[in-house]
């Protein structure tokens, strides 16, 4: 194992990469809001992130996506909530964001332990 290479790091990068996953069933649906009958999809954010907790790290992702129910249906069939997408993309990149920070700090603490504690 690698300094890089660590069940941590393996974690967030399966948080990152479901975070942009999901981003993108967000955009999908946000894209479909004016399709008729179009379903709005996601993930349970939770559930996978056990679930990749769970799982050996070297399989690829596959989320289980599924229809969102008790969304209210307009009459043309699509249940897209421009309020709901908007706040799960404010929430997703969030997540990244926070993420991506948490990548920074291991790294920033390997590159100090590289130089003997000197910060460059």
């Amino acid at each position: 194992m690698s300094l890089i290479d660590t069940p941590d790091m393996d974690y967030l990068e399966r948080f990152m990469d479901l975070a942009a996953f999901r981003q993108t069933l967000v955009a999908a649906n946000l894209a479909n809001i004016d399709t008729p009958g179009y379903q709005t999809r996601d993930i349970s954010f939770q559930s996978e992130m056990v679930r990749a907790s769970m799982d050996d790290y070297e399989e690829p992702m596959r989320p289980f996506v599924q229809p969102v129910m008790g969304l209210i249906e307009r009459p043309d069939g699509n249940n897209v909530s421009l309020d709901r997408e908007s706040l799960l993309l404010a929430q997703t990149q969030l997540q990244y964001k926070i993420a991506v920070e948490l990548m920074k700090g291991t790294f920033h603490m390997m590159r100090g332990a590289i130089n003997d504690g000197v910060e460059s």
